[in-house]
């Protein structure tokens, strides 16, 4: 997990034998839910695989990036406007980021 004070990078928010290794949903959203109530957007940047986003109250956007690709310019433009966009609304809004592994995308 990498963070700032308003950005939060980690792995795949996974359940069953993936949170094993990667990081369980609900612990993710039970985190979240706690330290930042209502002022928290997940962005998941995986192709691949998606989750159910009642998780995160249905704050999360999807980006369809493939592993180990360079995102169409397209894709970045959206993503850094939202992410701005969001940001701008509160100061204490927070933006949590993640592929499948936590550092490739």
């Amino acid at each position: 997990v990498f963070s700032t004070d308003r950005i939060i990078a980690m792995s795949f928010p996974s359940s069953g034998k993936q949170s094993f290794y990667r990081n369980p949903i609900k612990e993710v959203a039970r985190f979240l839910d706690t330290k930042h109530p209502d002022h928290y957007k997940v962005y998941n940047l995986c192709s691949e695989k998606g989750y159910d986003p009642k998780y995160f109250h249905y704050r999360v956007e999807r980006i369809f990036i493939d592993d180990h690709n360079v995102p169409a310019l397209k894709d970045m433009l959206k993503f850094t406007a939202n992410v701005h966009e969001w940001m701008s609304q509160d100061e204490k809004n927070i933006v949590v980021i993640h592929c499948k592994g936590g550092k490739g995308r």
